[in-house]
């Protein structure tokens, strides 16, 4: 059997939050992944080995999302088969004398208000962590979501980002009761 192998950067400082305490978090992640990860605290660097390669495929996804910020909880939702992981580079959308922590701060919102409320609005997870915002979710969910930071990142009204969001969760709520009816 062909044993397949990724390697990985993350951030130095969530090496600890990859490991947990005792490696409780690498195993728990091994175990239920039927994979074998190495760490290599000194420069960031994550091997990651297994025989199934979808398996690897979605350990890979596990460790971007904790090394982007999320909680390893959070990031364990990637198991599940309807679950994504979405990555937004802040940088691709810096034009001109626009800063990073601009666009950052247009993300989060005063108080973490605007992420909090595109959490709710979309049911996703995101984290704004350097220069990047993650999402995880499901898919249809990470699409909205994605779509709403996009808007924010490129200018548009937070209350218009919002009002469109409730606008599709109305339709998806419509549309999943429709379904049910059948």
């Amino acid at each position: 059997m062909a044993e397949y192998k990724y390697d990985l950067k993350i951030p130095k400082d969530r090496i600890a939050v990859l490991i947990g305490k005792d490696g409780c978090v690498k195993n728990k992640i091994e175990a239920a992944t039927d994979t074998k990860i190495n760490v290599d605290s000194k420069e960031g660097d994550v091997f990651v080995s297994g025989t199934d390669s979808l398996k690897l495929y979605t350990t890979q996804d596990v460790i971007k999302a904790i090394g982007r910020g999320f909680n390893p909880e959070t990031a364990l939702l990637l198991l599940k088969s309807d679950y994504v992981f979405e990555l937004i580079d802040i940088n691709d959308y810096i034009k001109g004398k626009k800063s990073l922590l601009r666009l950052k701060g247009r993300a989060i919102g005063k108080e973490g208000k605007s992420r909090r409320i595109i959490e709710n609005l979309t049911d996703t997870q995101i984290s704004i962590y350097g220069k990047t915002i993650g999402i995880i979710g499901e898919v249809g969910n990470v699409m909205m979501c994605k779509k709403a930071i996009e808007s924010l990142l490129n200018g548009s009204k937070h209350s218009s980002v919002y009002a469109l969001l409730e606008k599709q969760k109305g339709r998806k709520m419509l549309d999943d009761e429709i379904e049910l009816k059948k």
